[in-house]
Parts: C-alpha cells; sequence; structure tokens
C-alpha cells in the first residue's frame, strides 16, 4: 500500500451490513471512475463478534441486484493500527463514531467522521442498521451509501 493512495475505513458495528455494503459500493464507483489505483478502501467494525464471516447474505443480496459484489469481504474488528493507517474513517452512526473516538487517540480524531456528512440532502445524519429489519432496510442503506459515496468521491476532488 503506497503512501500516495487515500486510505478509507467505513466501519459499522459488527462489519457485516453496513460497513461492508460502503466498502463494495465505494470500491466500484471508483472503478467506474478509474481511480481505484489511487485507493486503498477497507471496512471493519468496532466489535469482533462477526470476525471472519461474509456479510449478511440480505446485504449480498441487496447489493447483488445494483450490481456490487461484497462476497470477498470478511468481518474484522477496527485495531490501534487503522487510527494510524488511514486517512479517513467513516463511520455508520453515532455509536460507532463515539467508539471509535473512544479507542483512538485524540491525534487521529481529525480523522474519524460520520460517512453521511457527505450525502448531500440526506434525510438522516446516519445510516441506520437493517440487521432486525426486513429486506427494505438493505435497500434503504444502499440508497444512503451510494449518495454518501458519490459525495465524498465529489469532496475529494480527484
Amino acid at each position: 500500500m503506497g503512501d500516495d493512495k487515500i486510505k478509507v475505513l467505513f466501519v459499522c458495528m459488527g462489519n457485516i451490513c453496513r460497513s461492508p455494503t460502503a466498502e463494495g459500493v465505494f470500491r466500484k464507483l471508483v472503478n467506474q471512475k478509474e481511480l481505484a489505483d489511487r485507493f486503498h478502501i477497507d471496512s471493519a467494525g468496532t466489535i469482533g463478534y462477526h470476525a471472519g464471516e461474509a456479510p449478511d447474505n440480505r446485504a449480498q443480496i441487496a447489493a447483488k441486484k445494483r450490481g456490487y459484489d461484497l462476497s470477498f469481504i470478511r468481518a474484522r474488528q477496527v485495531v490501534q493500527e487503522d487510527f494510524n493507517i488511514f486517512d479517513y474513517i467513516l463511520a455508520m452512526d453515532s455509536e460507532n463514531l463515539r467508539n471509535l473516538k473512544a479507542i483512538a487517540d485524540d491525534r487521529h480524531h481529525h480523522k474519524i467522521e460520520l460517512f453521511l456528512k457527505h450525502a448531500d440532502g440526506a434525510s438522516t445524519k446516519e445510516v441506520p442498521d437493517p440487521y432486525y429489519g426486513g429486506h427494505d432496510g438493505f435497500e434503504r442503506v444502499l440508497d444512503l451509501i451510494e449518495q454518501a459515496s458519490n459525495g465524498f468521491i465529489d469532496k475529494l476532488k480527484l
């Protein structure tokens, strides 16, 4: 991983729904814009309960319908080294934002922000957790993540 790459980490709680969806969507968008060589993209969770697992099947099905592949992603927990490596650590909600700031040194807090900060016009500031809901929740997550991903790429002015 070269130092010239923009390093982006997407974070939710278990790294099986929202953050792997964000990783997959963002990865495809930068590929479509022929910017893949400019990025190192990953996702993680603030808890390690699902470490090593593939994304939730419902998330994979919803993503696949829109042309996103999440099948290669495996859940992992955020580690201290992530705060040194990544330029942007994008939390899916306020709870995970607080958890990240609690475990990061103060010098890394400027890297940690809510992902939906980049979704201009979004009706919410957080990507809702679809885990205990129905299929519609995964579609809503995709809508928000697509919006925020495009906004984030625009913000970077590449």
